[in-house]
């Protein structure tokens, strides 16, 4: 029996970069995940009859409620099949493997990322479609238009299954199948790298998990595959609250793996990865390796490892990343794309066939194997370097900066700024972009200015106001843009980068190289004044 559930809109269910994310109180509100869930479903209703559906999550708060009402759900809308994984668990990136594998409409991901969990803290979900990457604008906005209008949802009715148990059940003429949310991304990596190698360089290391998702997936493939020793994956359990702890790779919720790694007697790497899989942290013994260069020395040495050993199609990073991978690209001779925030706008580049390796400055790398970033297979592209030369992540990073020069990076994150503040901060420094070039902030000349627009070499769409780029004489700049992965208030996020030459000082203190463009990015947007902050939240 089909139950048809009168309902109200809600008028805050614009998807953004990464879905729908809001407290979990907010998804708690009566019909409000169903009216998104058939939202979406409304908008593929074409497509959706004998279709397979994929759905899992990160196993936050609130993740396995929500999956059964998706199921349920699924079987009023007609799918065939929906496949989710044990216990309701799968990481962003196995997710857009299974969809890509089992040749599904699409998916639904439950997740609010590197977001903290819990019964006060976030929730999201997210529409992956048929490649296996996050929904285009097109159906973003489509969906958010039927939220605004909806008055019906549907659901079988019909009991709870059970999510622990392997196998098939039928729900109202559907199938759900309960697959090992593990086995087929396993696999896959084993296509990509080559884990006899890995496992001959006796390389030892430590993974922090941050009790997120990644833990069943790092400890089958790093000490059951890789045969790394029991207990380098550390807080390996994904926990609904994540343990308490806010779980995003980065050197301040990371800041145990980071002492280790400085520490005496560090093992050769380590590595964390973030609440639902698909960020990286990378830190060698005495040597943090930050996310902008961590791309351009992978897709240096991407040739490497087995499943790139043909060579790279292209690179693209998106805007706010530093540009030490377009110099990669230029001396490999591949094309260099630079894109706006968001995974979706390398997937259409990866479908093309016009690159290979991709990368956010917010530790999200990735390759055309997916169509997500993967911050297990960011580890596991490093550990096939390191065994494949022999040689250290700081040994590799200083022949890198000989080879290319150094980008100096860093992002300083103002977190829960008052909106209004926040949008005046950058409508202000919209204001006077045309008359900056030219123009000196202390010893800084503007060399350009603007508003990052992106026209889509794939099918010529265009993305504007995806951030403001005051680019300096000698390669230097910062960007400004406001994040749209939060839940409450504003995040400002100021992007900091100098080039320095190979010729020049090549590991000096990052502080110290950025101090004159910190400096000048308070002066350019009056951060201070607007936002009453004397310093970042965060630096990463």
């Amino acid at each position: 029996m089909i139950r048809a559930v009168t309902t109200t809109p809600y008028l805050d269910q614009k998807p953004g970069t990464s879905g729908l994310r809001k407290k979990v109180r907010v998804f708690q509100q009566p019909n409000y995940a169903e009216n998104f869930i058939q939202s979406v479903f409304d908008v593929i209703e074409h497509e959706r009859a004998g279709a397979t559906l994929v759905i899992g999550g990160d196993g936050r708060f609130l993740n396995r409620e929500v999956i059964q009402v998706a199921i349920r759900m699924a079987a009023a809308a007609g799918f065939a099949r929906v496949v989710v994984g044990q216990g309701g668990i799968l990481s962003t990136p196995a997710a857009s493997n299974l969809i890509r594998k089992r040749g599904a409409l699409g998916g639904l991901i439950l997740s609010a990322s590197h977001n903290p969990g819990g019964p006060t803290e976030d929730f999201g979900i997210k529409y992956n479609v048929s490649n296996g990457g996050p929904a285009p604008e097109n159906i973003t906005d489509a969906i958010y238009a039927r939220t605004k209008v909806i008055d019906t949802w549907y659901a079988a009715d019909t009991p709870d299954i059970d999510l622990d148990t392997l196998g098939e059940v039928q729900v109202a003429g559907m199938t759900v199948e309960v697959v090992d949310p593990v086995a087929d991304y396993a696999e896959l990596m084993e296509t990509l790298f080559d884990f006899d190698a890995i496992r001959a360089s006796k390389l030892t290391m430590a993974f922090d998990a941050m009790s997120a998702v990644t833990g069943p997936y790092a400890t089958e493939i790093l000490e059951r595959r890789l045969g790394f020793a029991p207990g380098t994956v550390r807080n390996g359990t994904p926990l609904p609250d994540f343990g308490g702890h806010h779980p995003d790779p980065n050197l301040v919720h990371a800041r145990a793996l980071y002492d280790t790694m400085m520490g005496e007697g560090a093992p050769d790497f380590g590595a964390a990865s973030d609440g639902d899989g698909d960020r990286n942290l990378i830190i060698g013994r005495g040597r943090f390796v930050t996310p902008s260069d961590s791309l351009a020395m992978l897709a240096a040495n991407a040739h490497l490892a087995p499943g790139y050993a043909g060579g790279l199609k292209g690179i693209a990073r998106s805007m706010p990343t530093s540009a030490a991978a377009d110099r990669v690209a230029a001396e490999l001779g591949i094309p260099a794309y630079e894109t706006p925030t968001g995974w979706k706008f390398f997937g259409n580049l990866l479908d093309a066939g016009m690159a290979t390796i991709c990368g956010e400055e917010s530790a999200g790398t990735g390759s055309d194997h997916v169509r997500e970033k993967d911050g297990l297979w960011a580890v596991l592209l490093w550990l096939n370097i390191l065994a494949a030369t022999g040689k250290s992540v700081d040994e590799l990073a200083r022949e890198h900066w000989a080879r290319f020069g150094r980008n100096y990076y860093a992002r300083h994150d103002y977190e829960g700024v008052d909106s209004s503040a926040a949008d005046t901060l950058m409508r202000d420094l919209r204001g006077k972009l045309a008359t900056l070039p030219g123009t000196m902030i202390g010893a800084l000349t503007i060399a350009q200015a603007d508003d990052f627009a992106y026209t889509d070499p794939t099918d010529s769409s265009t993305s504007a106001n995806q951030g403001v780029r005051i680019l300096f004489e000698g390669g230097s700049r910062v960007v400004f843009r406001l994040s749209g992965t939060g839940t409450s208030g504003a995040t400002l996020r100021v992007y900091l980068e100098r080039y320095e030459p190979a010729t020049g000082d090549l590991d000096a203190n990052t502080g110290k190289m950025l101090a004159d463009i910190v400096a000048a990015a308070d002066e350019l947007a009056g951060i201070r004044l607007h936002t009453g902050r004397s310093e970042p939240d965060v630096v990463t």
